[in-house]
């Protein structure tokens, strides 16, 4: 049997990064033989198995042809006669279209070794504009190797892909996929600027994209824009290693900005309550998952009074902190407060000290979840007045913890 390494895990072994899960291509053989080898069938659109013994996946050689809109829009053959040559020619990029056979020999026939030590994304023929999630991919590739660079003949073709329509035939849960595997990559900033730069982030993410030459207030935005400032805020939630909720919030908590009258800018009053609609019907377009919509639509409306919590009375800190339900889910308000703060350093000039509202919520929802509701509402036989009195005990805990300051 003839087996060849192919893919992610011949590219990144020759960039020198951890290599993951190895997938195979077999040349030469038919379904029948491969199941009589003890391998298991598990693939539903083409021939792919499980290796009876590591479990590794391997695929028949196959070509596709194009039978339709969209990424599913397509026919495939697998047989004898398909060569590896044939198979590498149908991926995406040259760096992806590398093989390997068993004793190390490369076998490379579009010069991905060379796009590598070159660092460039380049398309391996013409089919590429055939699968239109491959925009997304190329985007999602430059989160993660950030120092390459898109060829200009394959952003020629991704501009091309977009005037044509094809990226409105992919379904939502596709573009989430690869956005949010974007977002958790080492800079999530270089996939939204290559979707922006070859025009599918107007497509795909309209909010973000409305965002690129909104001003804002020099005195506390000198990076520029909301465009600009969302990029760094969410490259430094990929700094911290913040979980996917944290990076989502992050790209859709200045929504609102989009939509500031033009007469008011460069201020953006009450931009959260447009932020947190926003959010919410960008969060269920793309068909994310619940916590993801919740959350984004909870840090738009709330990130404004996160960074501001110097200035308010006590009594109003626990109106932020029972509408952010912290009594029942304190862990997701530490949340809010960790996304808060890569608001506070992505901008230009970020100071190097930590994040100054940081130490006083702190403070402040520590005293608010010690206050015993129990213990008041067992104490109190109208319980009407249950809930006023619960948010005064609170407020006096939080004053009294806040003396200090």
């Amino acid at each position: 049997m003839r087996a060849y390494i192919v893919g992610g895990a011949v590219r990144d072994a020759l960039l020198g990064l951890p290599v993951k899960d190895r997938d195979w291509v077999v040349v030469g053989e038919t379904p029948e033989a491969m199941v009589a080898r003890g391998f298991r069938p598990v693939g539903r659109d083409f021939p792919v198995f499980l290796h009876p013994e590591t479990h590794e996946e391997y695929a028949l050689a196959r070509t596709e042809r194009k039978s339709g809109h969209g990424y599913a829009g397509f026919v495939c053959h697998a047989a004898p006669d398909v060569t590896l040559e044939d198979d590498l020619s149908r991926r995406d990029l040259t760096i992806n279209a590398i093989a390997r056979e068993a004793d190390g020999t490369l076998i490379d026939p579009y010069g991905g070794a060379r796009d590598l030590e070159a660092k460039v994304f380049r398309h391996v023929g013409p089919a590429f504009v055939e699968d239109p999630l491959r925009v997304l991919r190329v985007a999602r590739f430059a989160a993660r190797l950030p120092d390459f660079t898109v060829a200009p003949e394959t952003l020629a073709l991704m501009r091309a892909m977009i005037a044509s329509g094809e990226l409105d035939h992919l379904v939502p849960e596709r573009v989430w996929q690869e956005l949010a595997r974007g977002l958790m990559e080492a800079t999530p900033s270089r996939m939204f600027a290559v979707l922006r730069d070859c025009g599918a982030l107007a497509v795909v993410l309209p909010e973000l994209d409305r965002l690129f030459g909104v001003p804002q207030p020099p005195k506390y935005h000198p990076e520029g824009d909301a465009g600009t400032h969302t990029l760094m805020v969410v490259d430094q939630a990929a700094r911290a290693g913040h979980g996917l909720e944290v990076r989502w919030a992050c790209v859709a908590h200045d929504f609102g900005k989009g939509e500031t009258p033009a007469d008011i800018l460069p201020h953006h009053y009450e931009h959260e309550a447009r932020g947190a609609r926003l959010a919410k019907a960008a969060s269920e377009r793309l068909r994310a998952p619940a916590a993801c919509r919740d959350f984004a639509t909870l840090f738009a409306r709330e990130h404004g009074n996160l960074g501001h919590v110097a200035e308010m009375r006590p009594g109003t800190i626990v109106d932020v902190l029972e509408r952010c339900d912290a009594a029942r889910r304190p862990q997701r308000f530490r949340d809010l407060l960790d996304a808060s703060a890569c608001d506070w350093f992505g901008r230009g000039n970020a100071p190097a000290e930590p994040w100054p509202s940081l130490e006083r919520w702190t403070r402040a929802l520590a005293a608010f979840l010690a206050v015993d509701a129990g213990a008041i509402a067992r104490a109190t036989p109208d319980s009407v007045k249950i809930p006023s009195l619960l948010h005064a005990a609170r407020a006096n805990a939080v004053r009294i913890a806040l003396q200090g300051d």
